[in-house]
């Protein structure tokens, strides 16, 4: 039930553990902080990370006659969250399951989950570019999608995967928003100063090769891992990190 959705924007990444889902939940929580109405759909079903950061696990998914009621993060229901990891019994699940399975539990989270009017809807892919990304993407063929924004690190490995997304981008036909370097060096609690304990520039070289606009590159902040639930441009807003996040989601409102 996208039908009351202004904006929809895929979070994409060529491989895992480039910190696509805290970005997702850091995105959507600086989005909120703007006095924007959001969603946050998480569609990576083995890994459903999201009502980790968002200190929402246990929390329960209902079902009502239109469909399933999101959770919500606030009492003001700004910030509404579907995963799957609210169906499982625990973190420790695992989620076994074939590909036609994988691919009916995407096409339900993206026409039974009743968001109401939101301002933004973030979706939350699985790296790679597998079932769950090709459904995804033939469920928003007749939904107005702004496009994706793709994160990745520094390390030519990260980058060389995040070529392989962005060729599949323009084969299913989605816009690409921009590319966002997440890991960009190490921010000193202390003094500040920041450390390319990676290579540098990975992004902007990415970006500049392929004509894909550099949102932003996002440091290393030791702070954000103990920020589960709380937004981090709230909390530490004059960090480097906020700072950037800041400009990202000025960027995004702004297209």
């Amino acid at each position: 039930m996208l039908d009351n959705v202004k904006h929809i924007i895929l979070i994409l990444s060529g491989k895992g553990g480039v910190g696509k889902s805290t970005v997702s939940t850091q995105l959507s929580l600086a989005l909120r902080e703007k006095g924007y109405k959001v969603g946050l759909l998480d569609v990576d079903l083995c890994g459903p990370s999201v009502p980790y950061l968002l200190q929402l696990e246990g929390k329960d998914v209902h079902q009502a006659e239109e469909g399933w009621i999101p959770v919500y993060t606030d009492e003001e229901q700004n910030l509404a969250v579907m995963s799957i990891g609210f169906l499982l019994n625990n973190r420790n699940s695992a989620v076994v399951w074939r590909g036609p399975k994988k691919t009916s539990m995407v096409k339900q989270f993206l026409t039974d989950v009743c968001w109401g009017s939101l301002d933004y809807l973030i979706i939350d892919t699985p790296p790679g570019t597998s079932d769950e990304h090709i459904t995804v993407m033939e469920n928003l063929k007749n939904v107005k999608c702004d496009g994706a924004i793709i994160v990745t690190t520094p390390q030519q490995v990260s980058i060389e995967d995040v070529r392989k997304e962005i060729t599949f981008c323009k084969k299913t036909g989605i816009p690409i928003i921009g590319i966002i370097e997440n890991m960009s060096g190490f921010v000193c609690p202390h003094c500040s100063d920041c450390t390319n304990i990676f290579s540098k520039g990975g992004g902007e070289s990415l970006a500049e090769m392929t004509n894909i606009p550099l949102l932003g590159t996002l440091p290393i902040d030791p702070k954000v891992g103990q920020l589960l639930g709380k937004s981090c441009v709230r909390e530490f807003p004059d960090s480097p990190l906020s700072k950037e996040f800041n400009n990202i989601v000025n960027k995004i409102v702004s297209t």
